[in-house]
């Protein structure tokens, strides 16, 4: 199975989610491939995030990069969207789904991790 987390420059929400939705995935031994991406990119991941996730869940994001779009592969089984607005009509994909998230950025530590807190719960269930 592929997933792909889209949004907008691919530094915080799609990032965060990569890395939970790859993390929750290897602990549960499910077999999936996980991306994300951006219809723009950025000078890097935003360093709350990458924080943040290492604080809360152990995960170490320093090597995660902002990634254009058209850098996924084909025939991704589910896309979601962050809530951005990105529509991707040349993403083909089983399924669509759009988390309708604020962008933490430029935000306290409290907004960031409401935000992470929602993406565990949706990624979960």
């Amino acid at each position: 199975m592929k997933l792909a987390f889209i949004c907008i420059h691919n530094s915080c929400r799609s990032q965060m989610a990569e890395a939970l939705a790859r993390h929750k995935a290897e602990k549960m031994g499910v077999d999936i491939e996980v991306f994300s991406a951006g219809s723009d990119t950025s000078k890097g991941v935003n360093s709350q995030a990458i924080r943040l996730m290492r604080e809360i869940y152990q995960i170490d994001m320093k090597k995660h990069y902002s990634k254009l779009i058209d850098s996924l592969p084909q025939n991704l089984d589910i896309v979601v969207s962050m809530g951005c607005g990105v529509a991707c009509p040349s993403l083909k994909s089983r399924y669509y789904f759009d988390f309708g998230l604020k962008n933490p950025s430029g935000s306290y530590d409290d907004e960031f991790k409401k935000i992470i807190q929602i993406l565990d719960y949706k990624i979960t269930a």
